[in-house]
């Protein structure tokens, strides 16, 4: 009886030599394609460590797009686009009283140092120079305040202040600030009870001096209504005389006369010879 077997297929060695080839090629290419082939995305900006020329390259910055590196160096990209940061902080006051502040605050490295950046400070710079100089400076600021100064009249000047504060130390490190803003500030309940009823109470007293300034003002403006009138009424009494009064007369009666309706005029009937009309009815 016959045994069935399967027929064997051999493979050229030529052929297993391009097939190891051809995966090797593929193998080394994926290896390199993350660190050779890489592009730099919008908003971003690179800087090259050259392992075996230096280290890094402090003034060149690579622009966004495609870029060819060899495979013993390293591109290392930076986000030089605004980004925002938020800290929330205890600080006191300049009476002692502790005070909860939440600030926002707008930053991006500078882009054509990030050179300097990367090889004096990292990338950590979020960590190690922006936070430390922003809590100082709201530390140091806040401390010259009342607290009532903070929660209302002074919260600008307040804000602008920490805003240059941390500014100027914070370009001594290749970083830009864009803005520093008071989101919130919370005080002892007490406190912010007691300020808000002073505002209030200075509200209606300020509201008060207003309506007694218009009440003011409207009679200053009665007073000289009246004074010019009453000046006016004397010039005009001064001025007046018989003869004036009579040729008056004469010309509203002359005006009269032209009237189609019918009517009798006694010429010296009245007062002074004023003539008197008489009419139809």
């Amino acid at each position: 009886m016959a045994t069935n077997q399967r027929p064997q297929v051999n493979i050229p060695g030529n052929l297993m030599k391009y097939v190891f080839i051809a995966f090797a090629v593929i193998f080394i290419f994926s290896i390199l394609s993350s660190t050779t082939f890489i592009t730099i995305p919008p908003g971003k900006k690179g800087v090259m460590f050259k392992r075996f020329a230096g280290g890094i390259n402090k003034d060149k910055v690579y622009d966004q797009g495609f870029h060819v590196v060899a495979p013993w160096n390293e591109l290392i990209v930076y986000d030089v686009r605004i980004n925002e940061g938020f800290e929330k902080m205890e600080v006191l006051s300049k009476n002692g009283l502790s005070i909860q502040v939440e600030l926002s605050y707008r930053y991006n490295p500078q882009a054509s140092q990030i050179g300097y950046l990367h090889d004096e400070i990292g990338s950590d710079y979020l960590e190690r120079i922006i936070k430390p100089e922003i809590r100082s400076a709201t530390r140091e600021v806040i401390g010259k305040y009342l607290p009532e100064e903070l929660y209302s009249t002074q919260r600008e000047a307040i804000q602008d202040e920490i805003y240059q504060r941390t500014l100027k130390s914070v370009q001594a490190k290749y970083v830009n600030l864009d803005a520093v803003l008071i989101r919130s500030v919370e005080l002892p309940a007490k406190l912010r009870d007691a300020i808000e009823l002073k505002l209030e109470t200075e509200q209606e007293a300020f509201q008060y001096e207003f309506r007694l300034d218009k009440e003011r003002a409207e009679a200053e403006r009665k007073i000289i209504e009246a004074t010019a009138k009453a000046e006016s009424n004397r010039i005009l009494s001064q001025s007046l005389t018989d003869k004036i009064l009579t040729e008056k007369g004469i010309e509203a009666t002359l005006e009269l006369a032209k009237s189609p309706n019918a009517k009798v005029v006694i010429v010296g009937g009245g007062d002074g010879g004023m003539p008197i009309i008489l009419g139809d009815k």
